[in-house]
């Protein structure tokens, strides 16, 4: 026989709780599952639970061809979609040694910019939100909506633009585009300073997010957390500046990379908003440059089946939520052998075992919505 002690009445008080959050989304983008030791009103234990949106995206990879992988890699971070793509492709250019013509560059430098203040916006509106304030997700999603509107119009889709081609861009801009994308950014940034004074200026804001969830440059280096997250906890990286691609080495000028020290929620909170606002001149300067190149092409011409030559490289670009990473490996054939993907948010998450800790359950929702991460990022 097996004795079992069940504590009842005050002694249960000594025995710790164990709390599943999950597997919904509490203040997340997608589906997670946080398992918690409690002791009384204190997190003792934090165990992030993965994979509820696993589709097998790397080994889908290795059953499509160069063209049909684009559409496969741009799903996983659905608020990045022109960023996933564009390592995808820049990893296969890698391969093939293809030079991509200059106004296929800069557009897509420009494009990539407008993808992360559209990601950047969603945190902006919904991380308030979590907390409690409803206002500022509609100031967000109005400006959204503008951004929205011009991505759509280039590339005919507002999630999954599929507008990278190996070799450069689907097609070139419509007529009288580069106006109506200038006048949006204005527009846009006319607005911006709603999040400093409805949200920074906000007492109750600032009561629940600072000093909250203190990130160390220790945990970030060893977690390998990148992006916003690790730049507000002093860590000044930025594969933009430090190791630039597509057209960034030119963009130094106007390029900012936002650091705090504190590594806080209110700091990675800040650092989101700036590079927002850094984003939108970068835009802007991409649209005078692109405005000044002679007419020319923005694809390179490709044979009917494309294949890459066998070897293997590794392509990295700044995504909106960090450094994503893309290992591609070809045989020679017109499929991949392999492409191993590393996604921003599954190092970032791993970060809530040491963040979570010590701290009160009340505060969970505010540190889980400050680390601005994708699900499907995590889960591939």
């Amino acid at each position: 026989m097996t004795e079992t002690t069940v504590g009842i009445g005050g002694a249960a008080e000594s025995t710790d709780m164990v709390l599943n959050i999950g597997p919904q989304h509490p203040s997340t983008h997608g589906v997670l599952r946080l398992r918690l030791v409690l002791d009384g009103e204190v997190v003792r234990h934090a165990e992030p639970v993965i994979g509820y949106m696993h589709r097998g995206a790397e080994k889908l990879f290795e059953a499509r061809d160069y063209r049909q992988i684009v559409m496969l890699a741009n799903r996983h971070d659905w608020l990045s979609a022109f960023s996933n793509e564009l390592g995808v492709v820049m990893a296969v250019e890698r391969m093939l040694g293809m030079e991509v013509p200059e106004r296929a560059v800069w557009t897509r430098t420009l494009l990539a910019e407008l993808n992360r203040v559209l990601n950047h916006l969603m945190f902006l509106g919904s991380y308030p939100l979590e907390l409690g304030g409803i206002t500022p997700v509609f100031h967000a999603f109005r400006e959204r909506e503008e951004l929205q509107a011009v991505m759509e119009e280039v590339s005919g889709g507002r999630m999954h633009y599929m507008f990278n081609r190996v070799g450069g861009l689907k097609e070139d801009l419509p007529a009288g585009w580069l106006e109506r994308t200038r006048a949006a950014i204005a527009d846009v940034r006319s607005r911006m300073d709603v999040y400093d004074r409805l949200v920074l200026g906000n007492e109750i804001f600032r009561g629940r997010t600072r000093g909250v969830g203190v990130l160390s440059p220790e945990a970030v280096h060893s977690f390998g957390v990148t992006g916003p997250i690790a730049r507000a906890s002093g860590v000044d990286f930025d594969l933009r500046r430090d190791e630039p691609y597509l057209a960034y080495g030119e963009l130094q000028d106007t390029l900012k990379v936002v650091t705090r020290e504190e590594g806080d929620c209110l700091a990675r909170f800040e650092c989101l908003l700036e590079q927002t606002h850094n984003s939108l001149e970068l835009a802007d300067v991409c649209l005078d440059r692109i405005d000044e190149l002679p007419p020319g092409p923005i694809n390179q011409r490709l044979p009917k089946v494309l294949k890459a030559p066998e070897g293997h490289t590794y392509a990295w670009t700044e995504n909106p939520l960090g450094v994503n990473g893309y290992y591609l490996v070809s045989k020679g054939e017109k499929t991949p052998y392999r492409l191993k993907l590393r996604s921003a948010s599954y190092n970032n998450i791993q970060a809530l075992t040491v963040l979570l800790p010590g701290t009160l359950v009340a505060d969970m929702v505010a540190i889980l919505g400050s680390l601005f991460f994708v699900v499907g990022d995590i889960d591939k």
